[in-house]
């Protein structure tokens, strides 16, 4: 009978697998570490337990999303106003309505898919086959049927296709940057047994699915599969993560309920009115409701966003930045932490040689060719060395672990023939990289003679060095230079390099391939440290430096090494003062973390749980977060910020499925112009929003005041259908296109609790409305009292608006900068416009026929001076509101 042991392996309550010895392990697991499962067993564990997949959930059907869409307050009042039209014979207007309805319906239901991409993306850095012993022997199966107890044999490139508890290692070698975020690939060792507590990326006798094998080889114990790995356990994590609503969602959602009552309101209370107070026909007055309903609802604000989103999301796309979701455009402006990965986002993501330390002297690649030492240094890089070149010329490709091919590089770029010298020198013998010495040795002819090529970790080589390279020639190694030797590699260490000390041993004979390992590796001559490091990307530190101009902090979550992740975080300019380790994390409350994400800047050791704990709790302390990432591990933070930024070229598929924005050159910098984009096209939103319920606003104010006023409705319902034309036109085409203001950069991120429908749109929206209804109301009570009739009133009151909409949309152009400051022709949408809106107005008062179908009459010199007077005085208050705005805003700012 199978017992639990076997069964639970890739269950929640496992042990710890890495706290226990490889025997402990087979035990638990009820196999032998030789002969593997048989067959038979296999088989029933894969019926047990399932497939080595990651889970798929069903998402939700899209009808579900498009009735959510279509019950909204607004859209539901929208359908009731297309009813009554229907029933009054409006076809036309009532098919306008539906149209926008369902226009607005199916941009909703398509925009809620990125979980299911994500998990799709994890799924597939499985690999297809995985080569396991069943009843003793290698047999290649398909990832799939992988279960829990199998030995499964890794060799380089493989991908690892579960968890195992590795049982046997040889130089073996794993890349993990895509789990953990260590840039360079990890050295395993079976034989260890890690402490319960171990962060995930010390625990060196575990290797874990979807990782790569980056040299050596190995078997291991299958300890978890499918969901129950830690790549299956970030993506429940991506699954789980919830999606913040944006800034504009939480604003127009206040804006929808407020808008829906003052729709309602209007279009009941100017019929009413015009029946009972001014005695008109009742027909006529519904007419007028209905049509007053029509323009003061907001039909069109939906389509008005997705209009200025899209644009935005077109210009981003110009600027290498790929927009996954409309809502990134305008959640960008409101952006005040931009949290980034290390591995791949700031760093290339490759190793460089970035210095050589030779007699205490540190030399760059080129320096240290010049020098005898040096060049034997770059000699001993390209020969103790697995790495594999490919191609020829400009084509030329270092393939193998990171290190090694940054050691490859340099010495190419040193002047150095890797190719050449490689091929010119005999290989006697090679002593692969051992957990237990630390080093790689290779034995070689050069000169008709023997050469010992060494290089491996400072401790190991200075322990078997008994002189120093110095000059042209060695000197013997006294205790004191040994010890200078390690605290200079001590020191490189601390810095964040990766130090290798390489040394060699010259003269011995072919004989010498018969000895021992350690009977060859000693008397060796100490060449000197070399300094690694994955570095910055050049564009970074001027980013980050923008970004806090811009009152945006940036934070790195890596789950690289401390000293590595501070020595980073000062050649890019993040405060390094403080770093928090994933273990810290572990130790604090919610509150404890809210207090360290506040002052701490660099976190290191970190796993994709801390991450969405940071995420959370500055998310939780009112800020609005974009992460940066491109490993796997990152996945469940980009899911989780209010913006995921993922790297386009180098990224995982997991990383760029979660993200909400993609960077397509991989260019941090991108991110500072994605953020200047994103200011733009909120504060053009704003303005577009102001303008255009402004004019709503004195639509109704001028119906309502000539009501109360015993008078017909200024507007005739046709005018207003001309007029709501130009109306939406305004906003939707020339705000959207309206260049930055100067300041733009310079402003802090807007808080994310500040509501969209401020206290200063507000007035602009009340003072801007009332200025143009004013115009309207001197425009055609001025007409009537200098004795013209009502048709001509009611021309004077159409080219009021019309002219005077135009010159207080010019006032709204701006926040801040004067109206002369700013180029008229700097927006050629806005001047098209403008000079339409003015033409059609010129053009229908003099054309018979279009004067009869706008139902218009001509205006005498008198009459258009009111209007023209009036249109361009009264909307100019912006001017100086805005200059009192300024002034008041430069003494809050000093005070």
């Amino acid at each position: 009978m199978r017992t639990g042991p076997q069964y639970t392996a890739s269950q929640g309550n496992a042990p710890r697998w890495h706290a226990l010895s490889a025997g402990e392990a087979e035990n638990q697991l009820g196999v032998s570490s030789t002969n593997g499962l048989t067959f038979q067993e296999a088989a029933a564990r894969l019926l047990h337990n399932g497939p080595n997949i990651l889970e798929k959930h069903e998402e939700e059907p899209w009808w579900k999303e498009a009735l959510e869409s279509l019950t909204e307050p607004l859209q539901l009042l929208l359908i009731a106003v297309a009813a009554v039209y229907f029933w009054l014979g409006e076809t036309e207007d009532a098919l306008t309505i539906l149209a926008v309805i369902l226009a607005v319906a199916a941009i909703e239901v398509f925009s809620e898919l990125r979980a299911k991409r994500a998990i799709a993306a994890l799924s597939r850095l499985s690999a297809p086959n995985a080569t396991v012993i069943r009843d003793g022997k290698a047999t290649e199966i398909p990832t799939r049927e992988v279960v829990s107890g199998d030995l499964v044999l890794l060799a380089a490139g493989d991908r690892v296709p579960a968890d195992v508890r590795l049982v046997e290692s040889v130089a073996l070698r794993v890349d993990e940057s895509s789990i953990t975020g260590e840039s360079v690939p990890v050295l395993k060792q079976a034989d260890l047994e890690i402490a319960q507590e171990a962060d995930l990326g010390d625990r060196i006798n575990m290797a874990f699915a979807g990782t790569l094998i980056a040299a050596g080889k190995g078997s291991g114990l299958v300890v978890a599969i499918g969901a129950e790995t830690e790549i299956g356990r970030i993506a429940g994590l991506v699954e789980t993560a919830r999606e913040p609503q944006t800034p504009l969602q939480v604003g127009l959602n206040q804006l929808s309920k407020w808008l829906l009552w003052v729709a309602i309101g209007f279009s009941l209370l100017v019929p009413l009115l015009g029946v009972w107070i001014a005695g008109q026909p009742v027909k006529d007055m519904i007419l007028v409701g209905l049509t007053l309903a029509f323009a003061t609802i907001p039909e069109e604000l939906p389509i008005l966003i997705t209009i200025v989103l899209g644009l935005g999301a077109y210009q981003l796309s110009q600027r290498h930045a790929i927009v996954r979701r409309l809502r990134v455009a305008e959640t960008l402006g409101s952006v005040s932490v931009v949290a980034t990965d290390k591995t791949g986002t700031l760093t290339e993501n490759q190793m460089h040689l970035v210095e050589v330390l030779v007699n205490g002297e540190v030399l760059d690649t080129a320096e240290a060719a010049l020098s005898a030492c040096g060049r034997r240094m770059l000699l001993v890089g390209v020969i103790a060395n697995d790495a594999q070149v490919a191609g020829e010329g400009n084509t030329l490709e270092f393939i193998g672990d990171p290190t090694e091919t940054a050691l490859l590089r340099a010495a190419q770029k040193s002047g150095l023939d890797v190719t050449e010298t490689r091929q010119s020198l005999s290989v006697i013998e090679e002593y692969p990289f051992t957990s237990e010495r630390v080093r790689m040795s290779v034995l070689f002819t050069e000169y008709g003679g023997v050469t010992l090529a060494v290089k491996g970790s400072p401790e190991s080589i200075l322990a078997v060095c008994t002189s120093i390279c110095i000059g042209d020639g060695a000197k013997k190694m006294d205790g004191t230079m040994r010890e200078s030797a390690q605290k200079d590699s001590d020191t490189m260490a601390d810095r964040g390099l990766r130090v290798l000390a390489i040394a060699e041993r010259a003269g011995l004979s072919a004989e010498s391939a018969n000895l021992t390992v350690s009977e060859v590796e000693q008397d060796l001559v100490f060449l000197g440290l070399a300094g690694l490091q994955d570095p910055p990307r050049p564009e970074v530190r001027g980013a980050i430096e923008a970004l806090k101009s811009a009152g945006i902090r940036v934070l790195m979550v890596t789950g690289d090494h401390p000293a590595t992740a501070k020595a980073i975080a000062n050649q890019v300019g993040i405060d390094s003062s403080s770093v928090a380790r994933g273990a810290d994390l572990d130790q604090a409350d919610n509150t404890r973390l809210s207090e360290l994400v506040k002052r701490i800047s660099v976190f290191a050791r970190i796993t994709p749980e801390h991450k969405l704990r940071v995420v959370r709790a500055l998310q939780d302390s009112g800020e609005v977060v974009a992460v940066t990432g491109d490993g796997v591990n990152d996945a469940p933070a980009l899911r989780e910020a209010a913006i995921g930024v993922a790297m386009g070229r180098n990224g995982t598929d997991a990383a760029r499925e979660a993200a909400d924005l993609i960077l397509a050159d991989d260019n941090f910098a991108t991110i500072t112009e994605a953020l200047r984009t994103g200011r733009v096209l909120y504060a053009n939103l704003h303005k577009a929003v102001r303008y255009y319920l402004a004019a709503k606003v004195a639509l109704v104010t001028a119906s309502l005041a000539a009501v109360l006023l015993k008078l017909p409705v200024p507007f005739e319902p046709v005018q207003i259908i001309v007029m709501e034309l130009f109306m939406d036109l305004g906003a939707s085409v020339t705000f959207v296109s309206e260049p930055a203001e100067r300041d733009v950069m310079k402003q802090p991120p807007r808080k994310p609790d500040h509501p969209f429908m401020d206290a200063v749109m507000l007035q602009g929206i009340v003072f801007g409305g009332l200025s143009l209804g004013l115009v309207v109301l001197v425009s055609y009570l001025g007409v009537q009292h200098w004795g013209g009739d009502v048709v001509q009133a009611k021309t004077a009151a159409f080219a009021a608006w019309m002219v005077g909409h135009v010159v207080l949309a010019a006032h709204m152009r701006s926040e801040r900068e004067p109206l002369l400051g700013r180029s008229f022709f700097s927006n050629r949408a806005f001047v098209v416009w403008a000079v339409a809106a003015i033409a059609l107005v010129v053009i229908s008062t003099s054309l018979p026929m279009l004067r009869e179908r706008l139902h218009l009459s001509s205006l005498t010199a008198d009459m258009w001076y009111l209007v023209l007077g009036a249109a361009l005085i009264l909307p100019s208050w912006w001017e100086p509101w805005k200059w009192w705005r300024a002034r008041q805003s430069e003494k809050h700012s000093s005070s």
